[in-house]
């Protein structure tokens, strides 16, 4: 089995990088490792699996991000998840929301080594997948060094050869989840420092990387990133990455050429039923930075609603985008 390459990830997002978000961002770049949003094991195993778990191949390398802490449930959703075709299934303990932590999964399990530790055993006893897990680098008042070296030490020791760090830590109380990606000042240090004192591990470093030349940087203390709503507000930073990090000396794709790709995608989902709205709420950032950038989100989020909205509403939207960057270069 091949193990995913995990130099650039796009991060798991409630809400956001669902199965449209990622072929929109599989068409801007081959190579980098996309997640699920995360889902519950119990989701799993008692609801429709088979649409919590569909993707097309096109997507991959495709990670599941799972949620859970009963080690019986989270086995069944390893298989699960191999049986999908997916290529890497990682535990989410870094979530801090409160529904999160009412189910006993996410941030709230860092002061639970021992059982994440059991958790990622019995996954890995069920599955040739690389089971990973995500993580913050300490909750309230366990926040020390040393507690997070030894959290680390445990949950290694039952198999798990992989971490991406959330370069914070997490309040379980206080803040909301969108204050804990803001709030807790980043310890990149911290991180460096576990990749350091534990070199045998994959250690993959998440949180606050807006550009390529950030990212780039830190391949000298550590062996991946993983980015979130970067990516998202502004994909096309995505667009030299194949180039820059995986050296592929494939043609770099222009904005324009992307969303023509995707509207290809677009049209053959509305041939499916599915509503417009659901997939062009993903590329509204396309042409962030751009002359016109505003009036194609405007027109876009303005017509997109309707019952009949077919991707000539995008196709307007880019006209318009277009129109204004002649105006400005002219």
């Amino acid at each position: 089995m091949t193990l995913p390459e995990r130099k650039l990830a796009i991060a798991p997002m409630m809400d956001w990088t669902d199965r449209h978000c990622r072929s929109f961002m599989r068409i801007i770049s081959k190579h980098i490792l996309l997640y699920t949003e995360m889902v519950t094991s119990g989701a799993i195993i008692h609801g429709n699996r088979q649409k919590l778990l569909e993707f097309s191949e096109y997507e991959k390398p495709l990670a599941l991000q799972v949620g859970g802490s009963h080690a019986e449930e989270l086995a069944r959703c390893a298989e699960f998840a191999e049986e999908a075709g997916f290529d890497e299934i990682n535990l989410n303990v870094g979530c801090p929301s409160d529904r999160v932590q009412s189910g006993r999964f996410g941030a709230c399990l860092m002061a639970e080594p021992g059982l994440v530790a059991e958790c990622v055993s019995s996954m890995l006893a069920h599955t040739r997948l690389p089971v990973t897990v995500k993580t913050r680098l300490g909750i309230d008042d366990h926040d020390s060094y040393e507690y997070l070296c030894a959290f680390i030490r445990q949950v290694a020791a039952s198999g798990c050869r992989t971490f991406i760090l959330h370069a914070r830590k997490a309040w379980l109380q206080g803040l909301s989840p969108r204050e804990n990606r803001e709030i807790p000042p980043l310890r990149y240090n911290t991180v460096y420092a576990v990749k350091k004192d534990f070199p045998e591990l994959e250690i993959i470093i998440n949180g606050g990387f807006t550009t390529l030349e950030q990212v780039k940087a830190q391949y000298r203390f550590v062996d991946g990133v993983m980015i979130g709503r970067a990516a998202y507000q502004n994909p096309y930073l995505l667009a030299h990455v194949d180039r820059d990090i995986f050296q592929d000396n494939s043609t770099v794709k222009s904005r324009d050429q992307i969303l023509h790709e995707f509207m290809e995608y677009a049209g053959q989902q509305l041939q499916q039923g599915e509503p417009l709205k659901n997939m062009t709420r993903h590329i509204l950032g396309l042409y962030q930075g751009q002359p016109g950038a505003r009036a194609f989100r405007r027109y876009i989020s303005e017509n997109v609603h309707s019952d009949n909205a077919g991707i000539q509403v995008v196709l307007q939207a880019a006209e318009k985008t277009r129109q204004i960057a002649s105006e400005v270069a002219g």
